[in-house]
């Protein structure tokens, strides 16, 4: 049985890794005939005040939008775009499993020892928690 074409998910951040993962998720989805999702997970966590919250997701759009353009435009591929809310592990893994992602790629962020220590990293945790495999692009 041939695994392609699958859906890929390419969790971003902005980050210079999730630069990174998106050129090698793009390149999959394109050489695979795959459809790529881009998913941008907001912690709302990390923002008390529903004034930053709005801002964060805001920006969050503005930066999914003009990812997922500048991947259709370059690459020449389907892709779609999804913001999230919550913890951006279980949502990345969850999303996965809605749209039936054969393959999931995420950047390393590449945490210093004691914080991640106590904090793990969602590139870890979406490996161990994934259903499907898990690329993690430095």
């Amino acid at each position: 049985m041939d695994p392609f074409p699958m859906n890929v998910l390419l969790a971003t951040d902005g980050s210079e890794e999730a630069r990174s993962a998106t050129r090698m998720a793009a390149a999959i989805a394109k050489r695979t005939g795959s459809e790529l999702c881009v998913v941008h997970v907001v912690d709302p966590g990390a923002a008390a005040d529903p004034r930053l919250q709005v801002d964060r997701q805001q920006q969050a759009r503005a930066l999914l939008d003009e990812q997922a353009r500048e991947i259709s435009e370059s690459y020449s591929i389907t892709v779609r775009d999804q913001l999230a809310m919550g913890r951006p592990d279980r949502e990345i893994v969850a999303l996965a499993g809605r749209v039936g992602a054969g393959l999931i790629v995420v950047g390393s962020r590449g945490l210093g020892g004691v914080r991640r220590a106590l904090m793990g990293s969602v590139s870890e945790s979406v490996v161990r928690h994934a259903s499907c495999p898990v690329l993690v692009v430095r």
